[in-house]
């Protein structure tokens, strides 16, 4: 419940701000600046400035974004990109969350269901309404009119729920067929992941538990028909150094089941948010 809650008021308070951002124009550093305290606190870590630049996100580009949430980097890319290009929100298969965790009742994986739906109203009030068209799609359904369209789609912190249920359904198998069908020829996909250590056990570096080897996350786009051109160390973390056992969601922000573990709050707080490795991939021929 409390995951629902922190949504709407991360969408409600970057509401507040869209016409100053989208009065900035295209300039990077103006869209950044424009943005709340409260979604400025996250940069630290999540490093948007040099995150986009390695990524080489310029204005007109079409962009794809892959489980968009309440859209911390949607509300950077679209002003970014500009009102005359399209950006497409790009949700996971309805059937992936019952494979994903016990836990999860019928009434989370129906709210989870509805995001797509908050997306296009989102971009709308982002651009004042001036976009050419922007699009959400789930996987397995994406509209075939969109193939070969887009300049890039971004995959950040997202590989590791659609991994975590490749053997359950061929989830990401589905997800990255599509989105090798959505870009144009040597287009890109930008993937930030929480990493796990090469050492550790596969069946725990596995995506259930929100980490994912490095070499993993490689094997895997090659396979599905993309090249490795460049990696990066800009939201790598040194302090989280996971082993067998953790999950990522005890870092901030989650900050989960500390209430059962308050001994380690101190400690999680001062790991701060996930290590995290930056590849860039791009569409070659299969």
């Amino acid at each position: 419940m409390w995951g629902i809650i922190r949504r709407l008021i991360l969408l409600a308070t970057v509401m507040t701000v869209l016409p100053s951002m989208a009065d900035q124009g295209d300039s990077l550093d103006n869209i950044l600046d424009a943005r709340p305290a409260e979604l400025k606190l996250r940069d630290v870590y999540r490093n948007p400035k040099e995150t986009i630049e390695f990524f080489g996100v310029e204005p007109g580009m079409k962009i794809g974004e892959v489980s968009p949430g309440a859209g911390w980097y949607t509300h950077i890319l679209v002003p970014l990109i500009g009102p005359e290009s399209n950006i497409v929100g790009l949700y996971y298969n309805p059937n992936m969350w019952a494979r994903m965790y016990d836990r999860y009742t019928q009434e989370m994986i129906d709210e989870r269901n509805t995001h797509i739906h908050d997306f296009v109203p989102m971009v709308s009030k982002i651009d004042g309404g001036q976009g050419t068209g922007s699009a959400a799609f789930t996987f397995g359904s994406v509209d075939s009119k969109f193939h070969g369209t887009l300049d890039m789609v971004t995959m950040i912190r997202t590989v590791h729920n659609i991994m975590s249920v490749e053997t359950r359904g061929g989830f990401l198998t589905q997800a990255l067929n599509d989105v090798y069908n959505l870009l144009k020829p040597g287009g890109v996909v930008a993937v930030v992941q929480h990493r796990a250590p090469e050492s550790a056990d596969d069946e725990w570096a596995n995506g259930r538990w929100g980490y994912l080897k490095t070499s993993t996350v490689i094997s895997a786009f090659q396979a599905a028909g993309f090249k490795l051109v460049a990696q990066s160390e800009i939201n790598a973390n040194p302090k989280d150094q996971p082993v067998q056992g953790d999950y990522v969601w005890r870092l901030p922000p989650a900050s989960q089941y500390l209430e059962s573990n308050k001994h380690l709050a101190e400690e999680y707080q001062a790991i701060g948010e996930s290590d995290r490795m930056t590849l860039k991939f791009v569409k070659v021929n299969r």
